[in-house]
């Protein structure tokens, strides 16, 4: 235990100090110096009106939103592996991303305005698509005899292709809004600012927290079916949980970054070779892990064309795209598959 606190701590640690570096970042840079002195004197540091704005109005929540997305599609990730117990499942993979993106879209072409428990329709939206969609590739994977781990991983893509189609079409019918829609396919942090994080900050911790609260039924569910009933699981019960759990933490990065991909596959296999496989470690430190890989992401967009910047979700399908590849193609995964 003292073992993987230590990991987690240090990854902790990590994260804050990328995160502070990534505030000097941007297409007008910031001195670190003048940063650090910031944090400390606020109003009294040396900084301009137009420097503090920029820190505090822009890159700030960004940071934050980064963290919270990235942490959120990297536990989502770690459900979702559970759920279907094929370390190549990922709310983008499997689904989930695009049910929620689906989600988004008729929130914007409807113009719909609502609000429960503190969710606006930015998160109910894709909430709802998210468990629709991936409720639907359950279902579908599980039928036939031959049912198995690569027939659900293979039923999310094929779903996974169909709402996307469904979202063109819908762009193609509103024109007037597919920029909204299309900058939200790419996945993007530019939009960010306090409302956003306000928005994501409820509604990511409570499927963090409904996750890890499942920590020990996953590892008895990854033992099979028979074994896990055996020690008093309900199945039932416990696959809409996690489905739920893991959908409202895609529902909360989609809300508020859009399509971000192979971050929840990237990041939970990082977090097993440092921390194992045990999964009340597992989630945090694949929510730290997700977390850095998004704020360096970020940083990466927002310099590598300056001024101009990049959305985010391309840096990370790029590189995500090879190490998705070299997963499937490993002999490794190809046996527990």
């Amino acid at each position: 235990m003292k073992r993987e606190l230590l990991i987690l701590l240090v990854a902790f640690g990590l994260l804050l100090a990328l995160a502070v570096s990534s505030l000097a970042v941007g297409a007008v840079p910031i001195p670190m110096s003048d940063v650090v002195d910031w944090m400390l004197n606020k109003q009294d540091s040396g900084l301009s009106v137009a420097q503090r704005t920029i820190l505090w109005d822009l890159r700030l929540p960004r940071i934050f939103i980064a963290c919270l997305v990235g942490g959120s599609l990297a536990a989502a990730g770690v459900g979702f592996q559970g759920l279907f117990r094929n370390v190549l499942a990922d709310p983008y993979v499997i689904g989930a991303s695009s049910g929620a993106a689906l989600g988004a879209t008729l929130v914007v072409v409807a113009g719909v305005k609502l609000s429960l428990g503190g969710l606006g329709a930015s998160v109910i939206g894709p909430m709802l698509g998210s468990v629709a969609v991936v409720l639907v590739v359950f279902v579908v994977g599980s039928l036939g005899r031959h049912a198995s781990a690569l027939t659900l991983l293979l039923a999310g893509i094929a779903i996974s292709s169909m709402t996307n189609a469904i979202v063109s079409l819908l762009m193609f019918l509103n024109d007037q809004k597919a920029i909204v829609i299309l900058s939200w396919l790419m996945g993007s942090l530019a939009g960010s600012d306090w409302s956003v994080v306000r928005v994501a900050s409820v509604a990511a911790p409570l499927g963090f927290l409904l996750l890890w609260g499942l920590a020990r039924q996953m590892d008895a569910f990854l033992l099979g079916d028979s074994a896990s009933q055996s020690l008093g699981l309900s199945l039932l019960q416990f696959r809409m949980l996690m489905i739920v759990g893991a959908s409202l933490l895609t529902a909360s990065a989609v809300g508020a970054a859009g399509i971000i991909g192979f971050v929840g596959l990237i990041a939970p296999q990082i977090a097993r070779l440092l921390i194992g496989a045990k999964h009340c470690w597992l989630i945090p430190m694949s929510s730290c892990v997700g977390a850095i890989i998004l704020v360096v992401g970020d940083a990466i967009a927002r310099t590598v064309v300056a001024p101009a910047e990049l959305p985010v979700g391309i840096v990370t399908a790029m590189l995500g795209c090879p190490f998705f590849l070299s997963l499937l193609l490993s002999s490794k995964t190809a046996g527990r598959m």
